[in-house]
């Protein structure tokens, strides 16, 4: 008996225990140090990297393959040519340093730590867990109105991140949800899709509620491809289950605002009648797209936008947005990145940082589709898993066309691509289990011929 409830020795717990510990500090409220937006998540992260070190150093393990190490390592180059044409040392130190935990050494010690699916469906669900709980605080703050300050009212779903980071709850809700579609269409036990297909259709509301365009666009042209992906037949059931929910959220519980209803229309309004934030995002990619004129193949270097944003933004460009709410004061926030990820590479990187940033993302998306290809063709195991990683993928690619990296929920983007990364280059390339072995068939071949 005391055997039968013993637990496991440190020594059999799984290597991803540091990496669910980011996950952990991601869903406590923290308030970030400076403007870097690190939190303690990004501590642990650094953490994760160096236990990842010592393992490898104590296993005696080769740390990555050669086609893994030129897929990961491909950014150090333009960061490199991008920290030597910075203002300061100081800032291409930072810049660098940054950019190589995101896209670099994080991912890198993720995929090193994933022994199997078995981590990586836990990491998955850790994902959904954390995404249920920001999305719980959020629908919560919205009812209360406590949430952070939209249109003059304290309504805007920020969950923990507060109202600095208004896309931090957005981003986890809509994580969550990818991973938990993508567990609902593989092809594992019943009783885990109908749990991964409840999950998925609880963190709609919270998504809705967070008022987050950016998101929205992200998460239902992701959601529509992890259908086709899965097959035409599901893709058309699951569908049908998303337009009821959707009906009995709007009707039923009388989701659709005015606000929201608002919202929604403003997608298709951005040239037509475009609002002050829209209009400040405009202003800064065309004065992303002029930096990079200056310099088309370094960029004026790491952490330059700020300083060379209003010698080439119009006066369309507002001061900063208005932040509040959520427990915090009144603040002025400024504006600091162009909101959109391949432009702010573009223009403190040039042609050279996107090539390679993009070239690596590109690489990732290839290499997973394959692996899912793949799983499709044989078996069916690993399908959840590649749904899940070439989800996450496609997610973070469209909302890096409204989004950059800043703020405390950055350090999730960094665990996201170690989840693929392994997929893409690791778990996706194991063809063991995702067709039918031939053995069998041979060994009855020989037996036949012998007889």
């Amino acid at each position: 008996m005391s055997q039968a409830l013993s637990l496991p020795r440190p020594r059999e717990w799984p290597p991803v225990l540091p990496v669910l510990a980011v996950l952990v500090l991601l869903g406590l409220p923290v308030s970030p140090a400076g403007e870097s937006g690190a939190g303690p998540a990004d501590a642990v992260s650094a953490l994760v990297v160096l236990y990842c070190a010592i393992r490898l150093v104590r296993d005696r393990r080769r740390p990555l393959s050669r086609t893994a190490a030129v897929v990961l390592g491909l950014p150090v180059l333009g960061l490199a040519v991008a920290a030597m044409g910075a203002s300061s040392p100081g800032a291409g130190i930072t810049g660098m340093g940054r950019y190589l935990q995101i896209f670099v050494l994080v991912p890198a010690a993720v995929l090193l730590l994933v022994r199997g699916r078995s981590d990586f469906r836990l990491l998955a669900w850790s994902f959904v867990a954390l995404a249920l709980w920001q999305g719980a605080i959020g629908v919560h703050q919205y009812v209360t109105g406590t949430g952070a300050s939209y249109q003059g009212e304290e309504i805007r779903a920020v969950g923990t991140f507060g109202p600095t980071d208004v896309m931090g709850m957005a981003t986890v809700v809509s994580f969550g949800l990818v991973c938990a579609l993508g567990l609902a269409l593989g092809r594992t036990p019943v009783r885990q899709r109908a749990v991964a297909a409840c999950c998925a259709l609880a963190l709609l509301l919270p998504l809705a509620l967070s008022f987050s365009r950016g998101a929205w666009i992200a998460t239902a042209a992701t959601c529509a491809v992890q259908l086709v992906l899965a097959g035409l037949r599901r893709a058309l059931k699951v569908a049908a289950v998303a337009v009821a929910a959707g009906v009995v959220l709007v009707g039923g519980f009388g989701v659709g605002t005015a606000m929201l209803q608002e919202r929604i229309d403003s997608i298709t309004q951005v040239t037509d009648a475009p609002d002050q934030s829209v209009t400040d995002r405009y202003t800064m990619w065309a004065a992303a797209v002029g930096m990079w004129r200056e310099q088309p193949l370094t960029g004026v270097g790491l952490k330059g936008f700020p300083d060379y944003r209003d010698g080439h933004a119009s006066l369309a460009l507002s001061s900063g947005s208005d932040t509040e709410g959520a427990g915090a004061a009144y603040r002025k926030q400024p504006l600091l990145s162009p909101h959109n990820m391949y432009l702010l590479v573009l223009a403190e990187q040039g042609l050279i940082g996107l090539l390679a940033l993009a070239g690596s993302w590109l690489a990732l998306l290839v290499c997973g589709l394959r692996g899912l290809w793949w799983a499709r063709g044989g078996s069916g195991a690993g399908l959840d898993c590649a749904l899940v990683a070439c989800g996450l993928l496609i997610w973070q690619l469209i909302d890096f066309a409204y989004a950059d990296i800043g703020g405390p929920s950055t350090v999730l983007t960094a665990v996201v691509f170690g989840v693929v990364a392994w997929w893409a280059l690791v778990g996706g390339g194991d063809r063991s289990t995702t067709r039918v072995s031939a053995a069998p068939v041979q060994e009855l071949a020989e037996k036949a011929v012998t007889r």
